[in-house]
């Protein structure tokens, strides 16, 4: 198999920005760090499409870290019940909510180093708002991304800090910004974990199918 090459990923690059221009995600709280983080945070183990009308629902009760933190445990979990694991995200986001406020002054950090400090927050969640809002794009690894990149043939990693290292060698520095919004969209979209749409998909020509046993 041919080793790929940064002309070869800015090909599939430039064709999947044109393909998914926006993210819901991103479209539904870019207007607001905080709101993302929390949205973010609230996604894990949860689709976009279940996470976003939840997080807006909370957010008509409690738009700040300051807000967040004093709502009542019960009226939280009630809040974020329909996404699952409901109790476990809401002490998070309260323990979140704490630490913004103690720490950043309710504001939330743009540096790599004190966002991996708060409760709840990882390289992926990290990465995310570096990119979006802090103006130092980093590749979030998430499964979609991890898997797409293998498949893809640009990677052979076992772990998301592996494939974020291998990729930021081999995507060129003008595409970083993109890579989680146009990988999560194609992973959601096309190249799902399960019979991908190989048959629709824009990038197939450029694709190994790397384990890939049932496309369609």
């Amino acid at each position: 198999m041919r080793t790929p090459s940064p002309q070869d990923a800015s090909t599939v690059m430039d064709i999947l920005r044109r393909t998914y221009v926006t993210h819901p995600m991103h479209e539904a709280f870019k207007h607001d760090s905080f709101q993302m983080l929390v949205a973010v945070v609230l996604s894990q183990r949860a689709t976009d499409a279940m996470t976003i009308p939840v997080a807006k629902n909370l957010f008509t009760l409690a738009p700040t870290p300051q807000k967040l933190a004093n709502l009542p445990v019960k009226t939280l979990e009630n809040m974020v019940k329909p996404i699952g694991f409901y109790h476990a995200k809401a002490t998070a986001l309260q323990k979140l909510s704490h630490a913004l406020i103690a720490k950043h002054n309710g504001k939330v950090p743009s540096t790599e180093v004190d966002l991996l400090a708060l409760p709840q927050v990882g390289r992926k969640t990290a990465n995310i708002m570096l990119t979006l809002f802090f103006n130092t794009p980093q590749i979030a690894v998430d499964v979609h991304v991890h898997r797409i990149a293998h498949r893809l043939g640009w990677t052979n990693t076992k772990t998301p800090e592996e494939t974020e290292r291998a990729l930021t060698k081999l995507i060129p520095r003008q595409y970083i910004h993109d890579v989680n919004r146009v990988f999560v969209r194609h992973g959601q979209d096309i190249c799902r974990p399960l019979h991908p749409w190989c048959s629709r998909c824009p990038i197939a020509r450029y694709c190994k199918r790397v384990g890939v046993v049932s496309p369609r």
